[in-house]
């Protein structure tokens, strides 16, 4: 059962690639339950809705999720020096 629902390891997984996309983490929505295939869509009232996928582990999950936000038209933002 508490692997049905979304932790501290997931969130600190979506919070290191939508930062590195600049997106704001007040425009992210993340159910507390997972679901497969596990989703990034934007909604209606423009956040990111990205739903992590039940049988796959988050970590491998990540290149979804960076495409997603590419798909999206989120671009990867540049570190200054």
């Amino acid at each position: 059962m508490a692997d049905d629902i979304i932790g501290m390891r997931e969130m600190i997984a979506i919070f290191s690639v939508t930062d590195e996309y600049g997106v704001d983490r007040e425009q992210i929505s993340v159910p507390l339950g997972k679901e497969d295939p596990g989703v990034v869509r934007r909604l209606d009232t423009g956040e990111v809705e990205i739903v992590v996928p039940l049988t796959v582990p988050i970590e491998e999950w990540r290149d979804t999720l960076e495409n997603g936000l590419k798909a999206l038209g989120f671009v990867p933002i540049e570190e200054e020096d």
